[in-house]
């Protein structure tokens, strides 16, 4: 755990306060902070989502088919848990349901998947194939679906701007599938299933934009933080609660119902005990939406999963002694 802590969740502080400071400083505002994520929403996230997914093969989603169906199906249901909750909120819109959904209904898989379960399970495959499988769930389902219902909102508040008039309810499924956020993970995903193997000298071309994915996210997240208040309310634990305590907990009884593999399902637990998603604050920077409820969410979740991870890895032991 101290290595995970060392290895994994300081750098991103360090890089965050890099970015607090930098702002309080005035050399970057809310606006750089903006223009930063756009960068990385457009360009680095998806070259890193294509290439993480498209190494995967056919028989990595087939190798294991209960942890696939599991997997897709538990994390999906809690996506769509945190949008519903968020949006009985009467302060929020659509908008910043689906900005909530996609921040506490998803974890950081792409930052911190290989650094926290490495140093716990080792680097077997098998570690590779849950990985896998939970970003594609994440990247190629969880960011388009989050789109979707974050230009339904818009679209819809546009609409009732503009004297009601009734929105086309295909057009923000169109605007969402038109950013490269979007299209990459799912084009991965396509290649994947049709056998497609992707070339290794295509990585460096992908992989020098897509390395400045996480540490600029992380740094415009500090510049966000230093131009927003820092919110800590019944919203913000409340994203806390259902990232760190539900979603795990329904990995693991869902996988005990189902009699998943001990090691995979220890794994996948740990998975979706993981922090919120980069990406969505990132996309909530870009659209200007729940920016600061939503960074304040996922700085208390980052600092809570230092307690999390190995609570979670403890009653999974339990249970599985339990019910053996």
């Amino acid at each position: 755990m101290l290595h995970i802590i060392l290895y994994a969740i300081v750098p991103i502080f360090v890089v965050m306060a890099l970015g607090y400071f930098s702002g309080k400083a005035g050399a970057f505002s809310g606006a750089d902070a903006r223009i930063l994520n756009k960068v990385v929403l457009n360009y680095a996230l998806p070259a890193a989502l294509f290439v993480s997914i498209v190494k995967a093969n056919r028989a990595m989603l087939s190798a294991d088919i209960k942890l696939t169906v599991v997997a897709f199906a538990v994390l999906l249901a809690c996506f769509f848990l945190v949008y519903f909750v968020f949006r009985m909120y009467k302060s929020n819109t659509q908008g910043d349901a689906a900005v909530s959904a996609l921040i506490s209904g998803s974890p950081t898989i792409g930052f911190l998947g290989f650094a926290v379960l490495e140093p716990i399970f080792g680097t077997s495959a098998a570690v590779g194939l849950v990985i896998a499988i939970v970003a594609i769930e994440v990247n190629a389902i969880g960011i388009p679906v989050g789109l979707c219902l974050l230009n339904a909102g818009n679209q819809q508040a546009a609409a009732v701007a503009n004297g009601g008039k009734k929105p086309n309810p295909w057009l923000p499924v169109w605007n969402a599938l038109k950013q490269p956020v979007a299209w990459a993970p799912i084009l991965a995903v396509i290649l994947v299933l049709f056998g497609v193997k992707w070339p290794a000298y295509l990585d460096p071309s992908f992989t020098l934009i897509s390395g400045a994915n996480a540490s600029i996210a992380c740094f415009a997240a500090g510049i966000t933080l230093s131009s927003v208040k820092v919110e800590l309310n019944g919203q913000v634990f409340m994203g806390t609660f259902l990232k760190l305590i539900v979603m795990p907990l329904a990995v693991l009884v869902v996988g005990i119902l189902c009699h998943m593999d001990a090691l995979n399902l220890k794994m996948l637990v740990t998975c979706a005990a993981l922090p919120p998603a980069f990406s969505g604050i990132i996309i909530a920077s870009r659209y200007n939406t729940y920016v600061a409820t939503g960074t304040s969410s996922l700085t208390v979740s980052t600092l809570l999963f230092m307690g999390a991870c190995p609570l979670w890895l403890w009653l999974t032991d339990m249970a599985l002694k339990m019910f053996a």
